[in-house]
């Protein structure tokens, strides 16, 4: 209930008005039965922007900080995404990554969509970054068709940092649902599902045309801040 009165009263006519966006292949998007839709991951205006253009609901697998925040902040954005429809994922370690297939392949065995941006995280430079398994392994194991859809525009209406997004017209790109069964009985295969993997994620970047790098965002981003911090510390050594 409170799902619909988001998407139809609260939430998605204000989406719809601050970003006007530009769907391109809707039709894409099956009208029934279980299918995932992965994603570019630029904004976390993403999390809310998808599900308000879609007819269909969807659940998106989200990081598990967002359930987790302090003070009343913080229980306020849990029972909003708890209220959406999202599901925690702890990011940390092999264990969580097994956990996180687990609740996605609960999803789509009640025969529903599932979001999941197979980056792991937000990019912070608005390129596209290599794609995890874990969405190949989903795909397999339930049988179900991958939609690939780029997110364009929303890295430059809420660049990391800005905690309010700026109006501006975004696009929304569905590309033709990936049929994996030729890997059926496949999943357990590191190979193939890296195979997957890249196949989903070069849909992903025609749909998009970021640029692409062939490295996992979070390890980029966490050299980015260690050479940030060493800079730091060079000018106050300087300094002194």
């Amino acid at each position: 209930m409170f799902y619909q009165l988001l998407k139809y009263v609260l939430l998605g006519p204000l989406l719809r008005l601050m970003f006007r966006p530009r769907v391109e292949g809707l039709e894409h998007v099956p009208e029934e039965g279980a299918a995932i839709v992965a994603g570019n991951h630029l904004s976390f205006a993403d999390h809310f922007l998808m599900p308000a253009i879609l007819r269909r609901r969807i659940t998106f697998l989200a990081k598990a900080e967002y359930f987790t925040g302090p003070g009343l902040r913080g229980r306020l954005t849990a029972a909003f995404f708890r209220s959406a429809g999202q599901i925690p994922v702890d990011r940390s370690g092999r264990e969580a990554g097994q956990a996180a297939i687990r609740e996605g392949l609960g999803v789509l065995g009640k025969g529903e969509l599932l979001g999941i941006y197979p980056e792991g995280t937000r990019s912070h430079d608005g390129r596209l970054y290599k794609g995890k398994v874990g969405v190949a392994a989903m795909a397999l194991k339930a049988g179900v068709p991958v939609i690939p859809c780029a997110m364009i525009g929303t890295f430059e209406a809420q660049p990391p940092g800005q905690k309010v997004p700026s109006p501006r017209r975004i696009r929304i790109r569905f590309g033709e649902p990936l049929d994996f069964s030729r890997h059926a009985g496949l999943a357990d295969e590191k190979a193939v599902l890296r195979a997957v993997t890249d196949e989903i994620m070069t849909a992903v970047l025609a749909l998009s045309g970021q640029e692409y790098v062939d490295r996992y965002a979070a390890e980029v981003k966490a050299e980015e801040d260690q050479r940030r911090k060493e800079s730091r510390r060079a000018g106050v050594r300087r300094g002194n």
